[in-house]
């Protein structure tokens, strides 16, 4: 059995509460410009003061609608500066913040809301209007209702300016690090979403160890555009160690205006999922080839990956030095001022991303530091940070936390960083959390210097007929590399051997089509049985075999005519993967891999 521990960092008081920082800053520096939010299509800045007084006010309102100290407020919205602002007015006002993503259904506004037991609910739109109007019905609890862009923030804040300072003052008595601050329902890749139950030491603990262990991101010369969906708990982790560390926070509410935002914003770290990093790479990849510059692409491209790896070998020859430096002036500066021309250091977490795509990035000037972590463990269990890092694996344990790894290869965490448990379902509480540790449903390894490496699911591990364990993400990652392919799942359970479903990247097809001389406009659905198409993804299926053993290896696969999208209700909106969803709705195109 191995295990590793890493100290803790700091000590937090009983008493102290994710209210701290927002008094401090106003306190310390007034005038510091701690977010930059959109007002009229420009940057505006909000100083610490600013901030304060706002979310005070908001919290004064709150109180005036009669909500109470730990009563539960919903809020949905796309992730900007007021999503923010409401979260620590919640706080304020001694509430319970329950997240809703902005894509969710009626339904699941119900459950959150039902479930939780909220008295009151925040909407950014009409559109979240009318989604909570299908169910208002069976949410006899909620009584007060704001809506974002109809000026309800306004009106909430005025209500409250007869509310003393003293009753806030007394709401803030009521915090502590065991006083609850968030329920934060999972994604819900199976089953119904259960909510977890995130206290204010959860956030505090793993928010100020971001600053002590990232200094280089989190500090008041820092500054990040946060794009990823607040009710996602990495997102929430973010902006608290943002508030924390002073470092500018601003908010991107649309990922198709990302680039543009990035571009004027001039951020200094990112975080994102796998994903984003994914799309940057072979976007630009198809660009290059597409312009005729695919020669000097995939140079820079060989050249980056082998600077990184020399440097972490600890030694990068004088003539792979130079090649890197001509190659940093024609392609690596390009692609870094894409992303705003200020970012050095980016942090990838929700999934694994890959030890190609992080030598790459590093070789490219911006270092990717992949952590791991769930909704229960607050984000955190382990990191990469500038002063250890090791490609290919997501870190050493966070500070505070101990991972264990059980004898089936499962990763156990005990730590500050774990959840109290689900609310109001202890049953499912008790079937993660035994004897103290955290069962992660995780399967990874240790190596000697403590760094973990993820290897899959403990669900989603793939038995074929023939015994043999497979872990389905090696695979998907590598495959997930090549610009065509959006998504894929692999397959075989109890089956002879291992076959996979591929879905095409709608924005890469058309410039790949071009690029052989062929019409750009052919419609995705055309080309699943494309001979030339195959033959592209057969060379992605083999390279991504190179990485596991023959009977691991991937035989067969099926390219579908659509792709799997959050809105089809295949991807939770953190962009997992729900592979009971797809196995229920292709069913007949895995039976046809083994006909």
């Amino acid at each position: 059995m191995q295990e590793y521990s890493t100290p803790t960092v700091l000590e937090i008081p009983d008493d102290a509460s994710l209210l701290d920082a927002v008094a401090r800053n106003a306190q310390s520096d007034p005038d510091s410009v701690v977010f930059t939010r959109r007002v009229d299509g420009r940057w505006a800045p909000v100083t610490a003061k600013e901030f304060a007084t706002e979310v005070a006010a908001l919290a004064a309102g709150l109180v005036a609608a009669g909500v109470q100290a730990g009563d539960r407020v919903g809020l949905m919205s796309k992730t900007r500066y007021e999503w923010t602002l409401c979260d620590y007015a919640i706080w304020t006002a001694g509430a319970v913040t329950v997240p809703i993503y902005e894509t969710s259904s009626a339904e699941q506004v119900q459950w959150n809301l039902g479930d939780s037991g909220a008295v009151a609910v925040i909407l950014e739109s009409p559109a979240h209007q009318a989604t909570y109007d299908e169910v208002a019905g069976q949410l006899p609890d909620v009584t007060t209702v704001v809506q974002i862009d109809a000026g309800g923030l306004e009106e909430l804040a005025a209500s409250g300016r007869d509310v003393p300072e003293s009753a806030l003052a007394e709401r803030r008595t009521t915090l502590g690090v065991d006083s609850l601050a968030t329920i934060i329902y999972t994604s819900g890749t199976t089953g119904r979403p259960k909510g977890c139950e995130l206290t204010h030491g959860n956030l505090l603990g793993t928010g100020r160890s971001a600053s002590i262990v990232l200094p280089e991101l989190f500090n008041d010369q820092g500054s990040t555009l946060l794009f990823l969906p607040l009710a996602h708990v990495f997102a929430r982790l973010i902006q608290t160690a943002c508030v924390e560390s002073r470092a500018r926070m601003g908010h991107s509410a649309d990922i198709k205006n990302l680039l543009a935002d990035l571009g004027t914003f001039k951020p200094t770290f990112l975080l994102s999922v796998p994903r984003v990093f994914e799309k940057v790479y072979n976007g630009s990849k198809q660009k290059a080839h597409g312009d005729g510059k695919g020669k000097v692409f995939d140079a820079a491209e060989a050249t980056a990956i082998a600077y990184s790896e020399a440097l972490e070998k600890g030694r990068v020859s004088p003539v792979l030095k130079a090649k890197h430096a001509v190659f940093d002036k024609l392609v690596y500066s390009k692609l870094r001022a894409a992303m705003g021309g200020q970012v050095a250091w980016a942090v990838s977490g929700g999934a694994p991303l890959g030890a190609r795509l992080g030598h790459f990035f590093r070789g490219i000037g911006v270092t990717i530091l992949e952590g791991w972590g769930l909704s229960e463990t607050t984000a955190a269990g382990s990191v990469n940070t500038p002063a250890n890092i090791k490609i290919g694996t997501v870190g050493r344990p966070s500070p505070g936390v101990t991972i264990r790894i059980a004898d089936d290869g499962e990763i156990l965490m005990a730590g500050e960083n774990v959840y109290r448990g689900y609310w109001h379902n202890p049953t499912a509480t008790a079937e993660t959390v035994r004897d103290g540790w955290f069962h992660t449903g995780d399967i990874g390894e240790l190596d000697d210097e403590g760094f973990l490496k993820i290897t899959g699911r403990k669900k989603e591990l793939i038995v074929t007929a023939g015994g043999k364990n497979v872990a389905p993400a090696v695979l998907e990652d590598r495959l997930r590399a090549h610009p065509l392919v959006s998504q894929c799942m692999v397959v075989g359970d109890q089956k002879p051997y291992i076959a996979c479903l591929i879905t095409l990247d709608a924005e890469a097809v058309g410039p790949w089509l071009k690029g052989k001389g062929r019409d750009e406009g052919t419609p995705v659905a055309d080309l699943v049985d494309d001979a030339e198409l195959r033959a592209e993804l057969q060379g992605a299926v083999d390279e991504a075999n190179k990485a596991v053993s023959k009977a691991e290896a991937i035989r067969k696969f099926e390219v579908l005519p659509v792709d799997w999208t959050e809105e089809g209700g295949q991807m939770t909106p953190s962009l997992k993967l729900k592979r009971s969803v797809v196995m229920k709705e292709f069913s007949a195109e895995v039976e046809a891999l083994y006909a």
